[in-house]
């Protein structure tokens, strides 16, 4: 019988100029893959800061990704998970033939976001 295939986790942010919100997706990245299970985990940025997409990817595989999801982390699906990610991916699925890369639809929609938008509102009316 097959084994299930080595799964690794990136989880795909925009990229910015402050350091420290490029780290925040990094624990972010880290903690969700630890919720999953995945011990293999990157974050990747579009563009402002490191690593790519792509990179990302080729690091998993190094370290023996067969499967690789990628979730972004982007509210609504805007131009960048419209048109720029898929591109990314075929991209890179075109030089990976045999490599299972898939990715999430983003944050929009999920019914947590109204539960933390409502915990953030009720932090002020209880201050």
């Amino acid at each position: 019988m097959p084994s299930e295939p080595r799964i690794g986790l990136v989880v795909f942010a925009h990229g910015s100029r402050v350091r420290e919100a490029n780290e925040a997706v990094r624990r972010v990245a880290e903690r969700a893959a630890e919720r999953c299970n995945i011990s293999l985990w990157e974050a990747a940025f579009l563009e402002l800061a490191e690593p790519t997409l792509e990179s990302s990817v080729e690091l998993l595989m190094k370290r023996g990704a067969e499967k690789i999801i990628v979730t972004p982390y982007f509210l609504t699906m805007g131009i960048h998970l419209q048109r720029d990610l898929p591109a990314l991916l075929s991209e890179i699925a075109a030089k990976r033939p045999g490599l299972d890369l898939t990715y999430s639809p983003p944050l929009d929609g999920h019914p947590a976001l109204v539960d933390i938008l409502a915990d953030r509102a009720q932090e002020l009316i209880r201050s």
